[in-house]
């Protein structure tokens, strides 16, 4: 007979002193997500520019597990002429915390907070293989409205642009 743990997460927005947590541990997820298909140099370059809005989830010691990060810039072509949208952009958990209800949590958050700052619409680009974030994001209740190029250096990598009603 299978048995389940309860845990204890925290969700809170990010503050100053989260910065070197959270930016370890994107450079972390990104590096792992994306760092095999990448020159190192181009990798190092836009970790160093990337890491606004940021929820962070914590455990009950106060160690960062998961963070996401909206952003308000230019959307999508796809999605250019949908009223009060904006962008998911990053949604990282550490591996110790995949599977553990951190990420529905994280997810339910942002979404709480976008609506709180009066979007309608929630948009995020995720990597097409990667099958695993598709389909959680899918669960979740986006769909695919188009796709874009990611590029970072020389490689260039598809995106699909994903979209979900508030």
């Amino acid at each position: 007979m299978a048995t389940s743990q309860s845990e204890s997460f925290n969700v809170r927005k990010a503050t100053p002193q989260d910065a070197q947590a959270v930016a370890e541990l994107g450079t972390h997820v990104f590096t792992v997500t994306f760092g095999p298909g990448l020159q190192p140099d181009d990798l190092k370059a836009y970790l160093e520019e990337n890491y606004s809005d940021m929820i962070v989830v914590t455990d009950v010691e106060d160690q960062i597990l998961g963070f996401a990060l909206l952003t308000r810039g230019p959307p999508e072509p796809c999605i250019q002429d949908i009223p009060k949208q904006v962008e998911l952009q990053r949604i990282y958990l550490h591996p110790s915390a995949q599977g553990r209800g951190v990420g529905k949590l994280l997810a339910s958050s942002v979404e709480k907070e976008a609506k709180e700052q009066g979007f309608e619409n929630l948009w995020l680009a995720v990597y097409e293989k990667n099958q695993k974030a598709i389909q959680i994001y899918e669960k979740l209740g986006f769909k695919t409205v188009g796709t874009h190029d990611f590029v970072i250096g020389k490689e260039t990598q598809t995106d699909l642009v994903m979209l979900k009603p508030l």
